[in-house]
């Protein structure tokens, strides 16, 4: 089976075989994208794994529930924000729960 860089390629190349000129110098900066985000994402893989790991730990320990986990993780990423203003998110998530039907 190809992978997605490997299909990409592919295309890239048949491209340039129909119009029966080398690649165009945007098409090769795209490839090196691919490829050099490939490079990256299977660095990053073990890392992700990790995550991975470190979530299942908790919740086979009963620590804390996929849930707690998730909301967990949506606090920190929203502390982390600049100039997050709670209050309006409050504001903002109160109106949009009225609208849903959820308060």
């Amino acid at each position: 089976m190809m992978s997605g860089l490997e299909i990409f390629e592919n295309v890239v190349e048949i491209h340039a075989e129909e119009n029966d000129e080398e690649v165009s110098t945007k098409e090769q900066k795209m490839l090196e994208y691919v490829r050099s985000l490939k490079t990256l994402e299977d660095a990053m893989e073990p890392y992700k794994e990790q995550k991975r790991e470190l979530k299942k730990d908790f919740k086979e320990q009963g620590w804390l529930t996929g849930d707690e986990i998730s909301m967990t993780v949506k606090a920190y990423r929203m502390m982390n924000t600049k100039d997050f203003d709670f209050d309006e998110f409050a504001k903002i998530y109160e109106s949009l729960a009225k609208v849903a039907g959820r308060v």
